[in-house]
């Protein structure tokens, strides 16, 4: 399932520098054919460690504040980007 996103920085990926998991993250975002993420690195950022520390990575849709803890695959990774892509429509209305 490809999705296509018009906004740019809607979906942030939050990481770590030298991270095996985050590489996975990557990884699995491309085999979704993801919409264009920023990537957001905690390191040396108090407030970012203490939010995403023992969490990274975590994929964050901006316009509706929800976040898609790891573990994730590409399956999970759709259904996320469709369930904030709808949702954002949704009160749209």
């Amino acid at each position: 399932m490809e999705m296509s996103v018009s906004e740019p920085n809607r979906w942030i990926l939050y990481q770590r520098d030298d991270c095996q998991l985050c590489d996975e993250a990557v990884a699995i975002l491309a085999q979704a054919n993801a919409p264009d993420f920023g990537s957001v690195w905690i390191d040396d950022n108090a407030e970012l460690e203490a939010c995403y520390g023992m969490r990274v990575p975590v994929l964050r849709d901006v316009t509706s504040e929800r976040e898609l803890d790891w573990p994730f695959d590409v399956e999970r990774v759709a259904e996320f980007w469709a369930s904030c892509i709808s949702q954002c429509q949704t009160l749209g209305d």
